[in-house]
């Protein structure tokens, strides 16, 4: 099995194979609009314009699992992330990241790399360690999805090379994608 194995859905619930991203350097991202970390989608925007020539492909996937930070439908999502951040990656259908009802696609990553822990040199990671241990503690437990802006990277074969928290920002992961083009 492999990333090019699995379907999701657009933004429209149309399926769309990732095997179309076959020989790109992929940044798969879960996302949110209502959170502490959405600036994020700024820093994944330049990503994307730096690399997106050299074949980065960042895809976004909204999910409101997390305290209901994207409460928006696939619209308003869209609309939030081109609006406010000029975004012009891909932003996929709305749909959970963790546990029984996780789309497929994300237990797979979680499944390929494990949760290492958060950086706790960012100013947010000893807070968000701490909402999480007090108010969702069951998070914490084995190698699912944390919080939002928890990314992925992965080569231009398909496998999964990195797991990077929320705590890790997206212009930290640049020399980590440009090893892979």
């Amino acid at each position: 099995m492999s990333i090019y194995d699995f379907t999701v859905k657009t933004k429209k619930g149309e399926d769309k194979s990732l095997a179309d991203y076959k020989g790109k350097v992929l940044l798969i991202v879960n996302t949110a609009s209502k959170c502490g970390f959405t600036p994020q989608f700024a820093e994944l925007q330049k990503l994307y314009d730096d690399y997106k020539d050299k074949g980065l492909e960042i895809l976004g996937f909204p999910c409101n699992q997390f305290a209901g930070q994207e409460p928006g439908t696939n619209d308003e999502v869209q609309q939030f992330c081109k609006l406010n951040y000029g975004v012009t990656f891909p932003i996929f259908a709305k749909g959970d990241v963790r546990g029984e009802t996780a789309q497929p696609l994300f237990k797979y990553l979680t499944a390929q790399k494990k949760f290492e822990g958060f950086d706790m040199n960012h100013p947010v990671g000893p807070k968000l360690l701490d909402a999480l241990q007090k108010n969702f503690p069951e998070y914490l437990e084995g190698d699912g999805i944390k919080w939002n802006f928890t990314k992925f990277l992965i080569d231009r074969e398909g496998n999964v090379v990195a797991r990077f928290e929320p705590t890790t920002t997206p212009a930290s992961i640049a020399k980590d994608i440009e090893k892979l083009l």
